[in-house]
């Protein structure tokens, strides 16, 4: 009977000898050499443009003076007449860039209490990548995420009970 052989390096699989990569075509050359000679800013301005775009929209679009009925709607809140969890995120935002934060919480508590954080989140990531700082990132951790879905959606159905102070939330 003979012994497995240890292996000192967790890098190395006893097949390794066997095993060939498939060669690479053409999308996968042209992804990898993409991803090399992208500049380091790029994917943090990409970011911000999609952001910038999204928030400038808002802006022309106003809705706050809009109904769920209006486009682009919300097919839960057309079809059913209950708020669904994303319900006024998008007039929040638009009464945070105005400065009205006791209106933006009333549309979208939990958007307007997660803004900071996922503004102090892409800062930390941007200045990282595109200038090395040391920002101390934000642990995201299964459960944080899995407590913040939970209290989402308690949001949810508390914001469509229909007695006070729950129609408070009701947009």
């Amino acid at each position: 009977m003979t012994e497995a052989p240890a292996y000192p390096d967790a890098g190395h699989y006893p097949d390794a000898g066997h095993f060939a990569p498939p060669p690479a075509d053409r999308a996968n050359r042209f992804v990898e050499w993409l991803r090399a000679h992208t500049p380091r800013w790029a994917a943090p301005l990409a970011a911000l443009g999609c952001i910038g775009g999204a928030l400038g929209y808002t802006l022309l679009m106003d809705p706050a003076n809009s109904s769920a009925e209006a486009t682009p709607t919300c097919l839960v809140k057309l079809l059913t007449g209950f708020d669904c969890p994303g319900c006024g995120g998008t007039r929040a935002a638009w009464y945070l860039m105005h400065g009205d934060l006791p209106a933006a919480a009333r549309h979208h508590l939990l958007f307007t209490f997660a803004v900071p954080f996922l503004i102090y989140m892409y800062v930390a990531w941007a200045g990282n990548t595109t200038f090395r700082w040391k920002l101390p990132q934000l642990q995201i951790t299964p459960k944080l995420v899995a407590w913040f879905l939970g209290a989402w959606g308690l949001f949810m159905v508390l914001r469509n009970l229909p007695w006070p102070p729950f129609t408070y939330f009701f947009v």
